[in-house]
Protein backbone atom coordinates (compact mmCIF):
# COMPACT_ATOMS: atom_id res chain seq x y z
CA UNK A 1 0.00 0.00 0.00
CA UNK A 2 1.42 3.27 -1.25
CA UNK A 3 2.65 6.10 1.40
CA UNK A 4 2.44 9.90 1.21
CA UNK A 5 5.74 10.61 -0.20
CA UNK A 6 6.58 7.68 -1.15
CA UNK A 7 7.79 5.86 -4.37
CA UNK A 8 5.05 5.21 -6.60
CA UNK A 9 2.51 2.07 -5.92
CA UNK A 10 2.98 -0.60 -8.88
CA UNK A 11 1.84 -4.13 -8.79
CA UNK A 12 1.84 -7.27 -6.52
CA UNK A 13 2.99 -11.01 -6.04
CA UNK A 14 2.40 -13.75 -3.61
CA UNK A 15 5.77 -14.89 -3.40
CA UNK A 16 5.41 -17.82 -0.42
CA UNK A 17 4.29 -16.21 2.06
CA UNK A 18 5.66 -12.89 1.47
CA UNK A 19 3.16 -10.34 -0.75
CA UNK A 20 6.21 -8.86 -3.19
CA UNK A 21 5.86 -5.14 -4.41
CA UNK A 22 6.94 -4.51 -8.12
CA UNK A 23 7.19 -2.04 -11.07
CA UNK A 24 7.15 -3.23 -14.34
CA UNK A 25 8.57 -1.43 -17.57
CA UNK A 26 8.71 -2.64 -21.32
CA UNK A 27 7.02 -4.93 -23.32
CA UNK A 28 6.27 -8.53 -21.59
CA UNK A 29 7.75 -11.32 -23.90
CA UNK A 30 10.94 -9.23 -24.97
CA UNK A 31 13.98 -10.15 -22.57
CA UNK A 32 13.70 -9.59 -18.91
CA UNK A 33 15.75 -7.58 -17.01
CA UNK A 34 15.93 -7.31 -13.51
CA UNK A 35 16.40 -4.72 -11.15
CA UNK A 36 17.65 -5.77 -7.28
CA UNK A 37 18.22 -2.25 -5.11
CA UNK A 38 20.49 -1.68 -2.08
CA UNK A 39 20.01 -1.39 1.67
CA UNK A 40 19.86 0.96 3.38
CA UNK A 41 16.35 2.76 5.91
CA UNK A 42 13.41 3.25 3.55
CA UNK A 43 15.00 1.85 0.55
CA UNK A 44 13.01 0.54 -2.48
CA UNK A 45 13.63 -0.38 -6.23
CA UNK A 46 12.20 3.21 -7.36
CA UNK A 47 14.64 5.23 -5.18
CA UNK A 48 17.62 3.54 -6.46
CA UNK A 49 16.43 2.86 -10.21
CA UNK A 50 14.04 5.87 -11.07
CA UNK A 51 16.76 7.04 -13.44
CA UNK A 52 17.07 3.81 -15.37
CA UNK A 53 14.26 1.83 -15.58
CA UNK A 54 12.78 3.38 -18.67
CA UNK A 55 16.47 3.49 -21.08
CA UNK A 56 16.60 -0.16 -20.64
CA UNK A 57 12.25 -0.36 -21.69
CA UNK A 58 13.24 1.65 -24.28
CA UNK A 59 15.96 -0.45 -25.52
CA UNK A 60 13.55 -3.42 -25.86
CA UNK A 61 13.69 -5.12 -22.33
CA UNK A 62 11.07 -5.93 -20.42
CA UNK A 63 12.18 -4.78 -16.69
CA UNK A 64 11.30 -5.61 -13.59
CA UNK A 65 12.05 -3.77 -10.26
CA UNK A 66 10.66 -5.72 -7.35
CA UNK A 67 10.80 -4.66 -3.38
CA UNK A 68 13.08 -6.81 -1.65
CA UNK A 69 11.59 -8.47 1.63
CA UNK A 70 11.41 -5.46 4.20
CA UNK A 71 11.82 -2.64 1.97
CA UNK A 72 9.32 -0.45 -0.41
CA UNK A 73 6.03 -1.97 -0.62
CA UNK A 74 6.54 -5.25 0.27
CA UNK A 75 6.05 -7.89 3.36
CA UNK A 76 8.38 -6.80 6.35
CA UNK A 77 7.87 -9.44 8.97
CA UNK A 78 9.28 -10.38 12.03
CA UNK A 79 8.19 -13.92 12.41
CA UNK A 80 11.13 -15.03 9.79
CA UNK A 81 13.79 -14.80 12.20
CA UNK A 82 17.12 -13.03 10.90
CA UNK A 83 17.07 -11.09 7.45
CA UNK A 84 19.36 -13.63 5.61
CA UNK A 85 20.72 -13.62 1.97
CA UNK A 86 18.58 -16.80 1.45
CA UNK A 87 15.10 -15.47 2.62
CA UNK A 88 16.30 -12.61 0.57
CA UNK A 89 17.01 -15.07 -2.61
CA UNK A 90 14.28 -17.31 -1.87
CA UNK A 91 11.37 -14.66 -1.50
CA UNK A 92 12.74 -13.13 -4.96
CA UNK A 93 12.54 -16.64 -6.70
CA UNK A 94 9.22 -17.14 -5.66
CA UNK A 95 8.36 -13.93 -6.98
CA UNK A 96 9.94 -14.57 -10.26
CA UNK A 97 8.14 -18.38 -10.51
CA UNK A 98 4.95 -16.29 -9.68
CA UNK A 99 5.58 -13.74 -12.70
CA UNK A 100 6.34 -16.53 -14.79
CA UNK A 101 10.18 -15.64 -14.95
CA UNK A 102 12.14 -18.59 -16.77
CA UNK A 103 15.46 -16.68 -16.84
CA UNK A 104 16.25 -12.87 -16.50
CA UNK A 105 19.67 -10.83 -16.73
CA UNK A 106 20.22 -8.77 -13.32
CA UNK A 107 20.95 -5.13 -12.31
CA UNK A 108 22.08 -4.87 -8.84
CA UNK A 109 23.24 -2.48 -6.52
CA UNK A 110 24.82 -3.43 -3.20
CA UNK A 111 23.01 -5.85 -1.45
CA UNK A 112 20.92 -6.36 -4.96
CA UNK A 113 24.41 -7.41 -6.41
CA UNK A 114 25.03 -9.73 -3.73
CA UNK A 115 21.71 -11.21 -4.01
CA UNK A 116 22.27 -11.42 -7.61
CA UNK A 117 25.54 -13.14 -7.42
CA UNK A 118 23.86 -16.13 -5.11
CA UNK A 119 21.19 -16.75 -6.89
CA UNK A 120 23.94 -16.95 -10.36
CA UNK A 121 26.05 -19.10 -8.08
CA UNK A 122 22.82 -21.10 -7.06
CA UNK A 123 20.94 -21.44 -10.54
CA UNK A 124 22.96 -20.87 -13.36
CA UNK A 125 20.75 -21.49 -15.93
CA UNK A 126 18.17 -18.88 -14.64
CA UNK A 127 20.93 -15.63 -14.81
CA UNK A 128 21.84 -14.74 -18.46
CA UNK A 129 24.46 -11.89 -17.75
CA UNK A 130 25.13 -9.71 -14.40
CA UNK A 131 25.77 -6.06 -13.93
CA UNK A 132 27.09 -5.36 -10.46
CA UNK A 133 27.34 -1.89 -9.21
CA UNK A 134 29.36 -1.55 -5.49
CA UNK A 135 28.01 -5.47 -5.25
CA UNK A 136 28.21 -6.69 -1.58
CA UNK A 137 28.83 -9.97 -0.41
CA UNK A 138 31.90 -9.82 -1.44
CA UNK A 139 33.64 -10.18 1.81
CA UNK A 140 32.55 -11.46 5.31
CA UNK A 141 30.39 -8.99 7.26
CA UNK A 142 32.62 -7.71 9.56
CA UNK A 143 34.77 -6.17 6.70
CA UNK A 144 31.77 -4.06 5.67
CA UNK A 145 31.71 -2.58 9.23
CA UNK A 146 34.72 -0.91 9.48
CA UNK A 147 34.21 0.97 5.91
CA UNK A 148 32.94 4.36 6.84
CA UNK A 149 29.96 4.65 5.11
CA UNK A 150 28.48 1.66 6.81
CA UNK A 151 29.44 2.46 10.15
CA UNK A 152 28.03 5.53 10.37
CA UNK A 153 24.30 4.43 8.63
CA UNK A 154 24.06 1.89 11.59
CA UNK A 155 25.25 3.99 14.16
CA UNK A 156 22.10 6.17 12.90
CA UNK A 157 19.65 3.47 12.46
CA UNK A 158 20.46 2.39 16.35
CA UNK A 159 19.95 5.80 17.66
CA UNK A 160 16.71 6.48 15.62
CA UNK A 161 16.28 8.31 12.53
CA UNK A 162 14.70 11.57 11.73
CA UNK A 163 14.79 13.05 8.37
CA UNK A 164 17.43 14.94 8.49
CA UNK A 165 19.63 12.31 9.71
CA UNK A 166 18.57 10.70 7.11
CA UNK A 167 19.31 12.94 4.30
CA UNK A 168 23.09 13.28 6.09
CA UNK A 169 23.05 9.62 5.87
CA UNK A 170 21.82 9.27 2.37
CA UNK A 171 24.53 11.60 0.96
CA UNK A 172 27.12 9.48 2.32
CA UNK A 173 26.27 7.03 -0.31
CA UNK A 174 27.21 10.23 -2.85
CA UNK A 175 30.19 12.11 -4.53
CA UNK A 176 28.29 15.20 -5.29
CA UNK A 177 25.31 15.57 -2.29
CA UNK A 178 23.16 17.40 -5.60
CA UNK A 179 22.58 14.25 -5.96
CA UNK A 180 20.39 13.25 -2.98
CA UNK A 181 17.27 15.83 -3.16
CA UNK A 182 14.63 16.55 -1.17
CA UNK A 183 12.35 14.53 -3.01
CA UNK A 184 14.92 11.59 -2.91
CA UNK A 185 15.06 12.37 1.28
CA UNK A 186 11.16 12.36 1.75
CA UNK A 187 10.75 9.04 -0.99
CA UNK A 188 12.92 7.35 1.88
CA UNK A 189 11.77 8.84 4.68
CA UNK A 190 8.50 8.10 3.86
CA UNK A 191 8.69 4.01 3.02
CA UNK A 192 11.27 4.20 6.63
CA UNK A 193 8.56 4.73 8.60
CA UNK A 194 7.21 1.34 8.25
CA UNK A 195 10.17 -0.53 8.16
CA UNK A 196 11.20 -1.95 11.59
CA UNK A 197 15.18 -1.53 12.25
CA UNK A 198 15.63 -5.17 12.68
CA UNK A 199 15.61 -5.47 8.66
CA UNK A 200 18.72 -4.11 8.66
CA UNK A 201 20.25 -4.85 12.73
CA UNK A 202 19.40 -8.54 11.75
CA UNK A 203 20.70 -8.75 8.41
CA UNK A 204 23.28 -11.89 7.70
CA UNK A 205 25.14 -11.91 4.39
CA UNK A 206 27.46 -14.39 3.77
CA UNK A 207 31.41 -14.28 1.70
CA UNK A 208 31.00 -14.57 -1.58
CA UNK A 209 34.37 -13.32 -3.10
CA UNK A 210 36.32 -16.29 -3.09
CA UNK A 211 33.21 -18.41 -5.14
CA UNK A 212 33.35 -15.38 -7.85
CA UNK A 213 35.03 -17.83 -10.05
CA UNK A 214 32.31 -20.43 -10.20
CA UNK A 215 30.14 -17.88 -11.95
CA UNK A 216 30.20 -18.99 -15.93
CA UNK A 217 27.66 -16.16 -17.06
CA UNK A 218 29.40 -12.60 -18.78
CA UNK A 219 29.55 -10.36 -15.58
CA UNK A 220 30.21 -6.28 -15.46
CA UNK A 221 30.94 -4.22 -12.46
CA UNK A 222 30.58 -0.60 -11.81
CA UNK A 223 33.01 1.08 -8.89
CA UNK A 224 32.75 3.99 -8.12
CA UNK A 225 35.91 5.66 -6.69
CA UNK A 226 34.76 7.34 -3.89
CA UNK A 227 32.71 4.41 -2.65
CA UNK A 228 32.55 4.57 1.27
CA UNK A 229 30.48 1.70 1.66
CA UNK A 230 32.58 -1.63 -0.10
CA UNK A 231 35.77 -2.58 0.88
CA UNK A 232 37.57 -1.98 -2.51
CA UNK A 233 39.74 -4.76 -2.74
CA UNK A 234 35.95 -6.30 -4.14
CA UNK A 235 36.53 -4.67 -7.70
CA UNK A 236 39.43 -7.12 -8.01
CA UNK A 237 37.41 -9.89 -7.53
CA UNK A 238 34.72 -9.08 -9.55
CA UNK A 239 37.17 -8.47 -12.57
CA UNK A 240 38.49 -11.80 -12.00
CA UNK A 241 35.38 -13.67 -11.84
CA UNK A 242 35.96 -15.08 -15.39
CA UNK A 243 36.99 -13.92 -18.69
CA UNK A 244 34.04 -12.49 -19.98
CA UNK A 245 34.15 -9.62 -16.74
CA UNK A 246 34.61 -6.00 -17.33
CA UNK A 247 34.45 -3.65 -14.56
CA UNK A 248 34.23 0.28 -15.15
CA UNK A 249 35.83 2.50 -12.13
CA UNK A 250 34.11 5.75 -12.16
CA UNK A 251 35.90 8.81 -10.69
CA UNK A 252 33.67 11.88 -8.84
CA UNK A 253 31.15 8.41 -7.60
CA UNK A 254 30.88 7.35 -4.76
CA UNK A 255 28.10 4.34 -4.32
CA UNK A 256 24.92 4.95 -6.84
CA UNK A 257 26.44 4.91 -10.35
CA UNK A 258 22.85 4.78 -11.49
CA UNK A 259 22.16 7.51 -9.71
CA UNK A 260 24.91 9.77 -10.34
CA UNK A 261 26.00 8.52 -14.32
CA UNK A 262 22.74 7.91 -15.23
CA UNK A 263 23.25 8.39 -19.26
CA UNK A 264 26.64 6.78 -18.86
CA UNK A 265 25.27 4.26 -16.83
CA UNK A 266 22.41 3.08 -18.84
CA UNK A 267 24.49 3.43 -22.32
CA UNK A 268 27.53 1.27 -20.91
CA UNK A 269 24.74 -1.31 -19.56
CA UNK A 270 22.97 -1.42 -22.56
CA UNK A 271 25.69 -2.02 -24.70
CA UNK A 272 26.89 -5.31 -22.63
CA UNK A 273 23.49 -6.53 -22.79
CA UNK A 274 23.50 -6.19 -26.42
CA UNK A 275 27.10 -7.06 -27.04
CA UNK A 276 28.93 -8.46 -24.13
Amino acid sequence: MSVPGGPPEGQYVQAGPIRMHYLEFGKKGNPVVVFLHGSGPGNSAWANFQFNAQAFADAGYHVIMPDMIGFGYTDKPLNLGDYTLQLFCDTLMAGFKALGVEKCSFVGNSLGGGIAIQIALDDPEFVEKLILMGPGCLEEQGAYWTMPGIAKMMEANKAGMSKKTQGDVMRLFTYDPKHVTQDLIDMRWAVAQDQPKEVLTTMKTPELGSRMQELTCPILTFWGHQDEFMPPQGKTKCIKANETSRLIEVNACGHWVMIEHPEMFNNASLDFLRNG
